[in-house]
């Protein structure tokens, strides 16, 4: 398959000063669509969005599953793939989100992350990244974006009809009721954090409310989810950062942690 077998679905909310670097970055990459699903926005990302090329609709739904779904229904192709506001694609990209599906024989194929910022937050988020997430293979847990989807899979099992993250709930769901394969590919996409402790403290307590959300949710998985948080944040991961003689991603990995853990209970 090429790219011109794959519709591009954004999801934004409020993201007018993030979005238009995105869309540039996927001009050229050969998509056969790409849809912006413009989350009831307050400022411009719908404008934005529209100005450049895209096919764009308002959901009112309030909750970024919801609206994940709505634009993969959208897609008359093949593959699907997710793209975020704060991605910033080079040249071929896609092609090679493509390849990397092929190449592996997943159905879903998440690309690594390398964060574009000079903070001392966004090198430390690399560091973590370059540990724990950016390792080709097959997993039982990959996120939702930069993420390149068989349509097939999205049909199957679909994303969560309320609440505020996709990626736990969605690939527990996958990996639990299917036989369909998903890992990550060897392609790095960049990714554009603002990168101040107070951003990365409100982006940790959104996951932190997510990680609620699944534990209500999959009461199952809640102990699962604590000894993550709970071990595996801010003891195991430290552990190997240190090892690796990277201790910015050992202090990144116990903030994270903790600050989600703290969410959950709240939430």
């Amino acid at each position: 398959m090429t790219p011109f077998d794959v519709t591009v679905v954004v999801c934004a909310k409020n993201e007018q000063a993030r979005l238009c670097a995105c869309l540039d970055s996927l001009q050229g990459q050969g998509a056969a669509e790409i849809i912006v699903i413009d989350g009831n926005s307050a400022d411009l990302t719908a404008i934005v969005a529209a100005t450049h090329g895209a096919r764009v609709y308002v959901s009112r739904s309030g909750s970024l599953p919801v609206d994940r779904q709505f634009g993969a229904d959208l897609a008359l192709t093949p593959l699907v793939a997710f793209i975020d506001a704060d991605h910033r694609l080079e040249a071929g990209d896609l092609a090679r989100m493509v390849d990397d599906l092929e190449r592996t024989g997943f159905d879903v194929c998440q690309s690594g992350l390398r964060i574009a910022g000079d903070s001392w937050w966004n090198r430390a988020e690399s560091e973590f990244l370059n540990l724990t997430h950016n390792v080709p293979g097959e997993k039982h847990m990959v996120g939702v974006a930069p993420t390149i989807f068989r349509g097939e899979v999205l049909d199957t099992v679909r994303f969560a009809t309320e609440g505020s993250i996709d990626d736990t709930d969605y690939f527990y769901r996958l990996h639990r009721d299917t036989d369909y394969r998903m890992g990550i590919g060897s392609l790095t996409i960049a990714q554009a954090h603002e990168g101040s402790w107070k951003s990365y403290r409100r982006k940790f307590a959104w996951y932190g409310a997510g990680d609620g959300q699944f534990c209500r949710t999959h009461p199952e998985r809640r102990a699962s989810m604590w000894f993550h948080l709970l071990i595996r944040y801010p003891l195991v991961y430290p552990w190997r950062a240190l090892a690796a003689r990277k201790p910015r991603a050992a202090i990144y990995a116990v903030a994270q942690g903790l600050v989600r853990f703290r969410a959950l209970i709240s939430s």
